[in-house]
């Protein structure tokens, strides 16, 4: 269902509001420089600071602007199962077409707790879910075994993982025990090369969002099977990779998007601050290597 470039969008803020005008403008510039999906509300998206009206209103805006041009991955994951089912939901009927779930933060559940909580959203609401891995910052991985096992006994409503474990291994695991066509997702962009040529079909990306065409470019080099363009582009913006974790993210790609557009500003939410100067340096440094200042 999903492949290519998808940005993990960050939620612009101005003067501690939902600027809703630089979001709609920022839908639009993805769009049209060859984001292939749109995730609102995820981890860049600072989703954990938003309240519920707050992120139901990004939802429906990033839905509402994308109009069909391409389809919106929207960030529903908690870590209390009630209220991820809410998010599915609303997003259901604003016109998503599909939910990302991340695994439940601080709760720290087993494997079997993993399995009880997707197998629930799974069987109350159905809109396909793109399982979202990341334990750097949720503690609890979803253990291969426990992905295939939901991809198997839900094969219409589990379609997808955004795997930022960083185990490359996971993607022929994901392979060999659910299926090639299984759509295995990169959460981490400096791992995109080498987890697409495992395997993978694209990349659930932060760098995708201050620059959407180089990364769409390379994303279509890999899936055309050219490894040299493939790999020069990932050279052009493997600096910018690492330069967006240079501090706690989303700080440092909303410093690097106010850069690149006047219209947003770099403000987070607390407990986030602002990147500090050497983060801003190495930011700096990445946007002119990658010609995007």
């Amino acid at each position: 269902m999903f492949s290519g470039s998808i940005p993990a969008l960050v939620t612009p803020f101005r003067d501690g509001t939902f600027d809703e005008a630089a979001f709609r403008r920022l839908v639009d510039w993805q769009i049209e420089n060859g984001s292939s999906a749109l995730v609102p509300c995820g981890t860049t998206g600072e989703a954990s600071t938003l309240s519920n009206a707050e992120h139901h209103r990004v939802v429906e805006i990033c839905i509402e602007q994308a109009a069909g041009r391409v389809p919106v991955i929207a960030g529903c994951g908690s870590n209390d199962t009630q209220n991820a089912l809410l998010h599915m939901h609303f997003s259901k009927k604003a016109g998503a077409a599909a939910a990302l779930c991340v695994a439940p933060y601080y709760n720290r559940p087993s494997q079997a707790g993993l399995i009880a909580h997707f197998s629930y959203l799974a069987e109350h609401c159905d809109l396909p879910i793109v399982l979202y891995n990341v334990p750097a910052r949720t503690v609890t991985d979803i253990a291969p075994e426990t992905t295939i096992e939901l991809a198997n006994k839900y094969p219409d409503q589990i379609i997808a993982i955004k795997d930022a474990s960083e185990d490359l291994s996971r993607v022929a695991d994901h392979r060999m025990g659910i299926g090639k066509e299984f759509c295995q997702l990169s959460g981490n962009d400096e791992l995109a090369l080498p987890f697409n040529a495992a395997g993978g079909k694209g990349c659930i990306s932060v760098t995708a969002n201050v620059a959407p065409a180089l990364c769409a470019e390379f994303q279509q080099a890999c899936a055309d099977n050219d490894l040299v363009k493939a790999r020069q582009l990932n050279d052009r913006l493997y600096p910018l990779h690492y330069a967006m974790f240079e501090d706690s993210s989303p700080a440092p790609v909303k410093y690097a998007l106010s850069r690149v557009h006047d219209w947003l500003t770099d403000e987070v939410r607390l407990p986030l601050c602002a990147c500090s100067p050497e983060a801003r340096k190495a930011v700096d440094a990445a946007l002119e290597g990658a010609g995007l200042v």
